[in-house]
């Protein structure tokens, strides 16, 4: 019997084995996130439902058709065997005769597309300021110091004066809903952007130290060079995670527009404008705010739990708790 040695160690290791990349440990770590799978599942569930809902459920969400109003939804009758059903309308119908299912599905393809594109232009200005204030120092104290004073504004007022003021131009040269959208995007941008250009600029003066950041400067890369081939790249893991939350955010934020009838036009369904019409006759027909509500509900409660998953799957420091 010969004692084992290195040598014969590795020889009966299977060499052909590839390692395992980051990528795949980021994979098997979000996979064991019950949570951040099942808000991805539903996010992607729901996405899928406002983009391509209409090909299946073809219904003008704008159509009237006073002769179905009121009609309540299928399952109401389990409680109430008197409700006005009909299997045309199976999530029932407004005082107007509207189908709530279309206005549903309409009302979240406004809804997901303004969170989106507010979002990524929340992350463009919040990572935009955050770089440039971790890594150049003479713009640091300018930078934080506009940023403070934005986080200082009320959000809420200024958004409703930001609307107010340019509403009518922008609805006359792109139109009432083009318009609209691009006001409201604008506005949720701006205003939501300091958190994640706080976050960067953090993580951006601990990176700007380490050796091989000062090895690529000390071999001439330019600052350029520096931020996108090594100190972007780095910084991802909380932008991915503040993106998240920014779309949690977009979305409340333009739902709560509309419910304070800022938002689109009175005739474009949006999740808050259906909850904003059916206020006046809640106690009567409950169902008609427990839909958008929790449609709003759900879609939040699964990009935070998704938010919560990338972040404990792209930190290196908490991986594998």
């Amino acid at each position: 019997m010969t004692e084992p040695t290195a040598f014969n160690a590795l020889e009966e290791r299977d060499i052909t084995t590839p390692p395992s990349s980051q990528w795949r440990d980021v994979w098997d770590q979000f996979s064991h996130h019950k949570g951040a799978l099942m808000g991805g599942g539903f996010l992607i569930f729901i996405t899928l439902a406002v983009l391509f809902g209409d090909l299946i459920w073809q219904l003008d969400p704008k159509k009237l058709d006073i002769r179905n109003k009121d009609i309540r939804p299928i399952y109401t009758v389990i409680w109430n065997s008197d409700a006005k059903i009909s299997w045309a309308h199976p999530l029932g119908s407004d005082n107007l005769g509207r189908d709530h299912l279309a206005q549903i599905i309409a009302g979240g393809r406004t809804s997901m597309a303004v969170g989106w594109a507010a979002m990524l232009l929340t992350m463009l200005i919040g990572t935009s300021i955050g770089v440039l204030a971790g890594y150049f120092k003479r713009l640091d104290g300018i930078l934080m110091r506009f940023t403070d004073l934005v986080l200082s504004l009320p959000i809420l007022p200024l958004l409703l004066v930001a609307v107010t003021l340019f509403r009518q131009p922008l609805r006359a040269n792109f139109g009432p809903e083009t318009g609209m959208f691009i006001l409201i995007v604008g506005v949720i941008g701006i205003t939501s952007w300091m958190q994640t250009a706080r976050i960067v600029r953090g993580d951006i003066l601990a990176l700007k130290e380490r050796e091989f950041v000062l090895a690529a400067s000390a071999a001439g890369t330019t600052a350029r060079g520096i931020i996108f081939r090594h100190l972007l790249p780095n910084v991802l893991s909380p932008i991915m995670v503040s993106a998240t939350l920014g779309l949690a955010t977009a979305i409340i934020t333009e739902s709560a527009l509309s419910f304070l009838g800022v938002g689109f036009p009175s005739d474009f369904p949006t999740w808050g404008k259906m909850l904003a019409d059916a206020v006046p006759r809640m106690q009567e027909f409950p169902e008609r705010v427990m839909l958008p509500g929790l449609a709003i509900s759900l879609t939040v409660l699964s990009v935070n739990y998704l938010g919560d998953g990338l972040r404990d799957a792209l930190d290196p420091r908490i991986r594998g708790r």
